[in-house]
């Protein structure tokens, strides 16, 4: 029987004064963050036996801001709590790895070390945990080929797999995470050639226990085992192919005239051990040193007095030798280089490792950039567009980047005079990326390598730009920009909302920037802590800072060579510490982080006024463009 009219429009009418259902936010997004790490906790003990009953104190119930306490699990800041690390070694723990961990994205360390899991590392593990520093997986019964998908893991520094019974061959891929500096495959079931640059980049015991592999740096050769009669045909075929691959290189010798390119290389002085490596290491710059190619321009901004060509940078650079290789920004972004010209005049030459604009859209977008001056911006002078290499022309700093100047010992040690100018300047070039224009120009991309020094130590910001430029190396899983895919920053400087919410914004920058103040007034690197300060402590600055001021030893943080300073340090920690607020919204503008700095300043030599570049936009601290 249908429903009286009555009763429907009763039934509307209830509807009608009901509140709407509360959209579920995705799973990490950046709506509630919390929620996605207190469900990866509940899955991953919902998914693992536990007979030792070490996850006992993870309760069922538990809110998101109670998920710091449980045992095993370190959180970002007390201010957030976003889990940093996952550490359950011997915990005697058992099953497969858990797929909840998609929910804790933010964390930096997982450690499953010292238990009983089984079964294969899922290849999907780096888009669970993308910012994934320290994976350490040694010490279980895990089986199965080592996904290749581990090279997506852009952040990696440790890897270890050791103590399992992983089989097949070792993932040619891995050899692209660029910052690994800890690898143990040690005592698998591993098989075949070692790819050559783990090869080299790693000691044996990186590799033994693998009665399978072959290759550099183990002792065994690859194809050792064969028996006398196979090893008489491979002989054989080996004459034969020698004889034939002899005749098809003499032939294709006298076609191509490649004799005279010999010629000309041994006429440069070029050892055929050097050649070899130039060869092997940079084959882009073999193509450049061809003859029609030599003669390509480089287009500056400015009139030069001589026209500058190709030529002029192969030999101001030794035909891009790696000895000339210097710190300038990104690494990821592009290979930096320092050219001295034959007047004897420094130029610091950029080659991208990837662009993917056309030459048209790529010759707009230098032009755009190339108006960019300011005095604590690096000038771009030129550019040079080569097949499909696209070189950048930069003033040369010549006292270096800011993270290399740190590191340095003895005399070139900075004082607080120096440090807090170095600040007030790049806060002042930041600030007029931010405020001098309608559009902002956001740089996503901040370190303490992206900030330079000139002779003076005056700081100059480079890199500006390029993040509309660049794209993954050749093989490195796709096309698109690594900054706009989320992949910003160098690890200790992205802000905790890059984690669910990978969109550039100036707020990011500021966080990025706190961050090199903290560098600054610390002596420590950002991704690290040095353990004679630290006292062991594991995790980026900003967290040890965070860990000091919570127990009220926030004074153990500041440099001991800087002393005399206590009042003006205190200022410039309250500045750092409002640029790395965990919330976008409540951090500062560069706007404001330049002025606090300027006034912490007066009376010094770092005050001055640009009037010339007024910061007239977006100075409104709510704005989280």
């Amino acid at each position: 029987m249908p429903p009286s009219p009555l009763l429907l429009l009763l039934l509307l009418a209830l509807a009608l004064t009901l509140p709407p259902a509360a959209p579920q936010p995705a799973p990490g997004s950046a709506a509630e963050p919390q929620e996605d790490d207190a469900r990866c906790l509940k899955g991953v003990k919902a998914e693992l036996r536990d007979p030792e009953g070490r996850l006992s104190s993870w309760t069922t119930n538990a809110s998101a801001g109670a998920v710091c306490d449980f045992s095993g699990i370190s959180c970002w800041n007390p201010q957030e709590s976003r889990i940093l690390a996952v550490s359950l070694s011997g915990f005697g723990l058992q099953g497969k790895i858990p797929p909840d961990l998609q929910y804790c994205r933010a964390a930096t360390t997982l450690d499953l070390s010292s238990n009983a899991l089984e079964g294969p590392i899922p290849p999907a593990l780096c888009d669970w945990l993308p910012f994934v520093v320290t994976l350490d997986l040694s010490g279980n019964r895990l089986s199965g080929p080592l996904p290749s998908e581990l090279a997506s893991c852009r952040f990696l520094n440790s890897l270890k797999l050791s103590d399992n019974a992983f089989s097949g061959q070792i993932p040619a891929s891995l050899a692209r995470l660029d910052r690994l500096k800890a690898l143990d495959l040690s005592r698998n079931r591993l098989v075949g050639q070692i790819p050559s640059q783990l090869g080299s980049a790693f000691s044996k015991d990186s590799f033994s226990g693998n009665s399978g592999l072959c290759g550099r740096p183990i002792s065994s050769r690859c194809g050792g085992g064969l028996t006398g009669s196979s090893l008489g045909i491979v002989i054989a075929a080996g004459v034969f192919g020698a004889a034939a691959s002899l005749l098809l290189a003499f032939f294709f010798w006298r076609c191509t005239g490649k004799s005279k390119a010999g010629r000309r290389r041994q006429g440069r002085g070029g050892t055929e051990s050097e050649v070899t490596a130039a060869e092997d290491g940079s084959w882009w710059a073999e193509r450049l040193r061809a003859a029609h190619n030599r003669l390509a321009p480089v287009s500056l901004f400015q009139k030069p007095i001589v026209k500058v060509k190709l030529a002029d940078l192969l030999a101001a650079t030794q035909d891009f030798s790696t000895s000339h290789i210097v710190v300038a920004g990104s690494s990821r972004a592009g290979t930096a280089y320092r050219a001295v010209l034959r007047d004897g005049s420094a130029l610091t030459v950029k080659r991208l490792h990837s662009c993917p604009l056309s030459e048209k859209a790529f010759r707009s977008e230098m032009g755009r950039i190339g108006q960019l001056r300011h005095p604590n911006i690096v000038p771009l002078l030129g550019f040079c567009v080569v097949e499909e290499e696209r070189l950048l022309v930069y003033k040369h700093m010549e006292s270096g980047a800011l993270s290399k100047v740190m590191k340095e010992p003895g005399e070139t040690l900075l004082d607080w005079a120096t440090r807090l100018r170095i600040a007030v300047g790049a806060a002042r070039g930041l600030a007029w990326l931010h405020h001098g224009f309608q559009m902002p120009q956001i740089h996503q991309n901040l370190s303490s390598s992206a900030v330079l020094l000139d002779e003076d130590y005056e700081a100059r910001i480079t890199d500006v730009g390029l993040t509309r430029l660049v794209r993954m190396a050749p093989g490195e899983g796709g096309d698109t920009s690594p900054f706009l895919n989320g992949d910003f920053g160098e690890f200790g400087y992205v802000a905790p909302e890059y984690a669910s919410n990978p969109v550039g914004t100036m707020k990011g920058d500021t966080y990025a920037f706190g961050v090199i103040l903290l560098e600054l007034v610390s002596g420590q690197e950002a991704a690290s802590v040095s353990s004679d300060v630290g006292e062991g402590f594991k995790g980026t600055l900003v967290d040890w800072v965070f860990q000091l001021k919570s127990t009220g030893r926030i004074a153990d943080a500041v440099d001991k060579s800087l002393k005399g300073h206590d009042a003006e340090i205190s200022e410039f920690l309250k500045v750092a510490f409002q640029c790395i607020v965990a919330r976008p919204k409540e951090r500062i503008s560069m706007y404001r982080v330049y002025h606090s700095l300027k006034s912490i300043g007066t009376g010094r030599d770092v005050s001055e006024q640009f009037d010339e570049f007024p910061l007239a936009y977006n100075k409104d601290d709510s704005d989280t463009m």
